[in-house]
């Protein structure tokens, strides 16, 4: 499942690496690149650091506006099992800030088109984005980033006043091209393609992950 098939509009230095991505070879320098103009207060950690000078760079923990999050995702219902273990993370990420799951239809229109599908699921995902949302999108091809990162990104956000945090995940054939427009920023969860099941307990798990970072608990280790 192709979670989304191309790039957002996002900031210059962004959308300048993501419309060369395709060169797979200059992707890992030039997503660092873009990482630090979006993020700038990232601190990067480097393989030849100590353990003592790599603790210190991935001490995230801060004061953080509880920003709302919002998950889109358009999907049929999750398997039982599946929704017991997205509802358990939620509950979790609930403790830290307020939180949304907003459920997309699949295919509303009921065609074999497949561009129509993904345009009217598109059409329905940006009813759930307002003016002042900070839209993270899912992407295979998005930007690799750590749990850390994952981290600051969710703290700048509330620093850039935006009034939620809303993560997108796609159908099988990806955003509509307004979806992808609005987005800020994409990232991918794997290099391996994921269905919207198993992405969505991944993102809720790196979400829940990331506000215990940005707490200084023990979870994250």
């Amino acid at each position: 499942m192709h979670l989304l098939t191309a790039s957002p509009s996002t900031g210059d230095g962004f959308r300048d690496w993501f419309v060369g991505a395709h060169g797979i070879q200059h992707k890992a320098k030039a997503a660092k690149r873009s990482l630090s103009r979006l993020f700038p207060t990232m601190i990067p950690v480097r393989s030849n650091e100590s353990e003592r000078e790599k603790a210190a760079a991935i001490s995230y923990a801060r004061s953080v506006r509880a920003l709302p999050i919002r998950l889109v995702t358009v999907r049929r219902n999750f398997d039982d099992g599946v929704e017991t273990v997205v509802t358990t993370y939620i509950n979790k990420v609930k403790r830290y800030c307020p939180f949304e799951d907003v459920q997309v239809k699949s295919n509303p229109k009921n065609t074999s088109d497949v561009t129509a599908q993904v345009e009217a699921e598109g059409e329905r995902v940006l009813k759930a984005i307002a003016p002042r949302d900070w839209v993270v999108l899912l992407d295979e091809r998005g930007l690799d980033v750590t749990s850390e990162q994952l981290a600051t990104m969710i703290g700048e956000a509330g620093d850039r006043g935006s009034s939620a945090l809303v993560f997108c995940i796609g159908g099988p054939h990806g955003h509509g091209s307004q979806v992808q427009k609005r987005a800020n920023i994409a990232i991918r969860l794997s290099s391996m393609v994921l269905n919207h099941q198993v992405a969505t307990i991944v993102l809720m798990e790196q979400v829940y992950r990331a506000w215990t970072i940005l707490r200084g608990e023990k979870y994250h280790h």
